[in-house]
């Protein structure tokens, strides 16, 4: 038994689908504890007028019943508020009379625009950035929502911070409680929990603000409370760290994604890299790990210590002072078309990126213990905390 999800919905569409099926049967479903991550993925300095416009509240349309899930697939509905004023523009039955408005023939650099119309010949750009748009995410948060709550029955927890925002950056290393850390970073308005780095990311938002420009930055995510054994050695596509930088990879403008130390360990010596095992502390049996420099990471497999990643994430592709480009309907140079659009996102990519985590963990946890409940998938996961490390 394993989780898969689907989403669909463009930007300006009457609203975003979510499918997640694989959800054991038994697990409490609060509208509200959704809600808090759909206002926490609204949150960050740097975003943009959508942000207000949209409450992204979110219906249950099936798969829960009395509050819990029924082992059904769970389906999930927001809706865009935006669209009363798009309805027209959006509009999925054909248009009379001159033409549908705001049309989009100059991409933006950077952007999936012209590579997306090329490839399925869209002679109007808007059929491409509707989808390609990070408006999807909201849904994926609301999945990783139902995700986040397994895993939190399971004693697993799930959080993330704002490390760097164009040249300012937090060199502290975070040694303390992954249940506590969105507690201090949601305090921010970058989710930085270094309060003079905090005032220096605000500063350089707000610079390329003025400057029409936009920014980007490096977040990390963290999972504590996870059992040894998730993922495997055995094939390629079954390595932990595999499906995690793919699932990072998938959220938009992430360019790069790290494990542990990461890039750091290209300029170490294998005895400042690898972390040496010592026998287990008086009254258990094992082994037990000297320091977390593999970030809960080792031979493609979790470690049963906190996991670590950290992703990079590129300056968004719309800027307010725009880039050169061509027009495809004349072939002539233009400036790049200029879409509402966020100054920087780097928090809420965090918080996305945090759903998206704990969908990856959720379903990993299920390949390994399967079970169709979750009293059932408790017992089995706890059984085996139990035992680990006692070969």
């Amino acid at each position: 038994m394993s989780i898969r999800y689907l989403t669909a919905g463009e930007s300006h569409g009457k609203g975003l689908v979510g499918i997640i099926e694989g959800v054991p049967a038994g697990l409490p479903i609060n509208l509200d504890e959704l809600h808090v991550q759909m206002r926490r993925r609204k949150l960050g300095y740097g975003r943009g007028a959508r942000q207000k416009i949209e409450t992204d509240e979110v219906e249950i349309l099936s798969g829960v019943r009395l509050g819990k899930t029924l082992g059904s697939p769970v389906s999930l509905w927001i809706k865009n508020r935006d669209w009363e004023v798009w309805k027209e523009i959006m509009s999925p039955e054909p248009l009379q009379g001159d033409g549908v408005r705001r049309q989009v023939h100059v991409p933006r650099p950077g952007h999936a625009d012209l590579v997306g119309g090329v490839k399925y010949q869209h002679r109007d750009l808007r059929n491409v950035l509707e989808r390609a748009s990070a408006r999807e995410t909201a849904m994926r948060v609301a999945l990783g929502s139902v995700a986040r709550k397994f895993l939190s029955e399971l004693g697993i927890c799930v959080a993330s911070r704002v490390i760097q925002i164009g040249t300012a950056c937090d060199d502290q290393i975070f040694c303390g409680d992954v249940g506590q850390l969105n507690l201090l970073s949601d305090l921010s308005v970058v989710r930085c929990i270094n309060s003079s780095v905090d005032a220096l990311m605000v500063e350089q938002i707000e610079a390329a603000k003025k400057e029409g420009n936009t920014l980007g930055g490096v977040f990390e995510v963290y999972a504590s409370g996870l059992p040894i054994g998730l993922g495997s050695y055995s094939q390629w596509d079954r390595r932990l760290e595999g499906r995690i930088a793919q699932g990072l990879m998938s959220l938009n403008a992430i360019k790069a994604v790290e494990m542990g130390l990461g890039k750091k360990v290209a300029q170490l010596r294998g005895s400042e890299v690898h972390d040496e095992y010592v026998p287990a502390s008086e009254g258990r049996r094992g082994v037990e790990y000297k320091t977390n420099r593999s970030g809960g990471i080792e031979g493609g497999m979790s470690t049963g210590q906190t996991l670590q990643v950290r992703a990079t994430m590129k300056p968004i592709s719309t800027l307010m002072k725009p880039l050169s480009s061509v027009d495809l309907r004349t072939g002539e140079a233009s400036l790049a078309h200029i879409e509402r659009s966020d100054m920087c996102a780097v928090p809420a990519a965090a918080v996305i990126a945090e759903s998206i985590l704990a969908l990856i963990l959720c379903d990993e946890i299920l390949i390994k213990f399967g079970g169709d409940s979750l009293p059932e998938v408790q017992s089995r996961v706890y059984d085996w905390k139990k035992h680990q490390l006692t070969l």
